[in-house]
């Protein structure tokens, strides 16, 4: 098994050149990163590895060495994602991926061909796109005789869903769910596929199984973003941004993909507080750049220019992040009664925190407005001063 594996990472990539074509991307999903959903499909990938360790059925050295092929894969996807187009910041949702799991096309042609040995790295780059194909076909020609391998037909399903072929790969998933009801994972593949072949629409079923999911494995992340996704389609969009918060903890606070997500958590917010948003962009002075770290929290907040000190609107991000746009509206009052379109007039302000503390200390670094309306767009904040 562990050729397989040493071979798999080769196989997905000439599966990509073969498939990447211009993968559909639902209305109702925008700017999750698909990093955060290749990270799901890397932790299922890995949790095989440590159950067959486990069993016995894979030496510690194979383990180890399986590993990090999956890392150095992972790596591989994050570095190929990072050179495409930014999506455009303001849209409407966030992105989902139908098919996550391109690699897996490798792991089927192992399943077809029955032989890890007959893997043959230097070949791989011959193999064209109906071979790939016809592989697929063979595996599902495979589990007619074999219906009972949960695995062979989730591993049919994410080979469909890579081609495009949708509406088999929620017939194969149907078949893997019915064998395995209490997946999480494999329900929200379900999910995924289901609603592309509906029509890129995620109401109904595919909502029910994400439902179904989330019941199971309250933190899968690729749940939680399809939950979000489907919130967002039916324009609940607080429920979209709650689905949404509950994937940062999952992945790394200073990482891309919690950037991501934590952008389609601002405009959810924006969107569920109606259309009174206070925008604009927080720099940081080049003379007090060597004062801060990358890792250090910014507080941006508004707060009343007559009126109570209290902020009436908050949201943290990262001296990385600079130079930043944000949005400030009323989903991100600190007290029900102190509401950002409760001020005609405030004061934007944004604090750099070595500590973390949402308490000004001496040293931290701030920067003011002058006093705008609670709907002002372009606000330009410079953090320039230090306390």
């Amino acid at each position: 098994m562990i050729l397989f594996w040493a071979a798999s990472a080769l196989l997905a990539a000439v599966a990509l050149l073969l498939v990447m074509r211009p993968l559909l991307r639902r209305r109702a999903a925008a700017r999750v990163s698909r990093r955060a959903l290749n990270l799901a499909v890397y932790r299922d990938q890995l949790r095989e590895l440590e159950a067959d360790l486990r069993a016995g059925t894979l030496a510690r050295a194979d383990y180890e060495r399986a590993r990090r092929e999956l890392e150095a894969r992972l790596l591989e996807d994050v570095e190929n994602q990072a050179e495409e187009a930014e999506p455009r910041r303001g849209g409407r949702a966030m992105m989902i991926l139908a098919g996550v799991s391109i690699p897996v096309l490798a792991f089927a042609v192992y399943l077809v061909v029955g032989n890890p040995g007959a893997i043959d790295p230097q070949a791989a780059h011959g193999v064209t796109l109906r071979q790939v194909e016809g592989m697929v076909e063979r595996l599902a020609i495979r589990l007619k005789d074999h219906p009972d391998d949960v695995e062979g037909w989730k591993l049919l399903g994410r080979s469909y869903n890579v081609l495009g072929r949708f509406q088999e790969a929620a017939q194969a998933y149907a078949k893997a769910a019915a064998r395995a009801p209490r997946d999480a994972q494999l329900l929200a593949d379900f999910a995924d596929a289901l609603g592309m072949a509906q029509g890129q629409r995620l109401a109904g079923d595919p909502e029910k199984l994400i439902a179904r999911a989330l019941e199971i494995d309250p933190g899968n992340l690729k749940a939680l973003a399809l939950a979000g996704a489907a919130a967002f389609e039916r324009k609940d969009f607080k429920a979209a941004a709650a689905y949404w918060e509950r994937m940062l903890p999952l992945v790394a606070a200073d990482s891309e993909d919690a950037r991501a997500i934590r952008s389609n958590v601002q405009e959810a917010r924006s969107l569920a507080g109606g259309t009174k948003a206070l925008q604009g962009t927080i720099s940081l002075s080049s003379k007090l750049r060597q004062k801060a770290s990358p890792g250090d929290a910014v507080f941006i907040f508004a707060r009343a220019a007559e009126g109570p000190p209290m902020p009436l609107a908050v949201l943290r991000r990262q001296v990385r992040d600079l130079p930043v746009a944000f949005s400030l509206d009323d989903s991100m009052a600190m007290a029900p009664g102190l509401k950002l379109s409760g001020f005609p007039r405030v004061v934007v302000g944004a604090r750099i925190s070595r500590s973390g503390s949402a308490t000004p200390q001496p040293g931290d670094l701030h920067g003011t407005s002058a006093p705008v309306a609670n709907d002002a767009t372009g606000v330009a904040v410079v953090i320039d001063t230090v306390r």
